[in-house]
């Protein structure tokens, strides 16, 4: 039986490991056509050789998304190699500049508020710059932008974190409102802590001052424990099918009920 998106091209940034791995194989296993984009080559390559080895299409492609030519020549390749483009995860994204600790507000430096924001959400900006007249043309598409909780409340130190998040959020909703007539669906998935490199990381940074930074940011989590890449790939695939046809503008919330509470 065919899968939901048989026939579809998709394409996944920041699928080098995390949710974006997770999501290109997901795509794939629905029997999408996946490209692949990432800074990371070897990881962007591993997902590829993933997919195809379970018999699926796919192929990488290396793109900083902060930069308009580099995603410009993203969407290009994606069109060139597969003649459209239906569904685009727009998931690449930062937790801050490498071996940096968190720090309050005052304390962000001009290179680590640059560095979040060019990646984070102008990355995302920029993805849909792309996409969006691409999709147009064909009469639609879906789109999926990566958000998080924190682009739904604050976290204290995580100031340009969640300052990228948030604007995420609304860029999602506004450009949703734009294009609700034309065929083309834009949502957001606002994950929870989820078991990713990006999150453990996080996790090793802060542990240098609280060592049971893992324990309590779980605790946080209402059903007990953090969540999987898998379980966000899911909600991501079904926000591109046919199932939710009636959803757009929406931020939906992947937390085991972090911002129930």
């Amino acid at each position: 039986m065919p899968g939901r998106l048989n026939g579809k091209v998709a394409l996944v940034t920041g699928g080098a490991s995390g949710i974006g791995r997770a999501t290109a194989l997901a795509f794939a296993r629905e029997d999408a056509a996946v490209v692949v984009a990432d800074i990371a080559v070897e990881g962007g390559e591993t997902t590829v050789r993933m997919i195809q080895e379970a018999r699926g299409e796919a192929l990488f492609f290396k793109a900083d998304i902060s930069k308009a030519t580099e995603v410009q020549a993203l969407v290009q390749r994606t069109v060139d190699t597969y003649g459209r483009l239906d569904c685009a995860h727009n998931n690449a994204g930062v937790e801050g500049l490498r071996g940096v600790t968190p720090v309050p507000t005052a304390d962000i430096t001009e290179d680590m508020w640059d560095y979040l924001l060019n990646i984070n959400l102008k990355g995302v900006w920029l993805c849909m710059k792309y996409e969006v007249p691409q999709m147009l043309t064909q009469g639609g598409g879906a789109i999926v932008n990566t958000a998080s909780i924190m682009g739904l409340v604050g976290i204290p130190t995580g100031a340009a974190y969640v300052a990228s998040k948030h604007g995420v959020v609304g860029l999602t909703k506004t450009a949703a409102l734009e294009y609700a007539q034309t065929g083309l669906r834009i949502n957001a998935v606002c994950p929870g802590f989820i078991r990713t490199p990006l999150v453990e990381r996080f996790f090793e940074l802060t542990s240098r001052e609280n060592p049971r930074i893992s324990e309590q940011v779980t605790a946080l989590h209402p059903i007990g424990r953090l969540g999987t890449p898998d379980e966000v790939a899911e909600v991501v695939v079904w926000l591109c099918s046919d199932a939710a046809s009636f959803v757009t503008g929406h931020t939906m919330t992947v937390d085991g009920g972090y911002v129930a509470q």
